[in-house]
């Protein structure tokens, strides 16, 4: 089954981490994502620009509206994911609990709801 695991940090503490403990950090990243594709695990995943890049589209009574930046205001913010392939929900968990914003920030894990169309 594929689960989505969606990566929730504090920018503005990653931005205030020292220059040696960030590339610490993005080396754990590293690690874990090469961890994951060997051991068949990973099917996709990217970091994403800061949450001042972000743009938010709604569609109300026919009419759109675009605003610029997060949408709400939030301690931690979505900064990147991680699509893998788990046996079951146990094994995604294990497998989200090893992701380095697990100890700073929090991973949302969420099943693919299968679409067959």
């Amino acid at each position: 089954m594929q689960y989505m695991l969606l990566i929730y940090d504090n920018e503005a503490v990653l931005n205030d981490m020292k220059p040696e403990d960030r590339g610490a950090f993005m080396a754990g990243y590293g690690e874990f994502t090469k961890a994951i594709i060997a051991s068949g695990h990973f099917k996709a995943g990217d970091a994403l620009q800061p949450v001042s890049t972000a743009t938010t589209v709604r569609v109300r009574n026919g009419k759109t509206m675009v605003t610029d930046g997060p949408f709400a205001e939030t301690r931690e913010q979505l900064g990147g994911y991680y699509l893998i392939e788990a046996a079951d929900l146990d094994e995604a968990r294990a497998i989200a609990a090893r992701i380095p914003s697990s100890r700073t920030g929090s991973i949302e894990v969420r099943p693919i709801m299968n679409m067959n169309m």
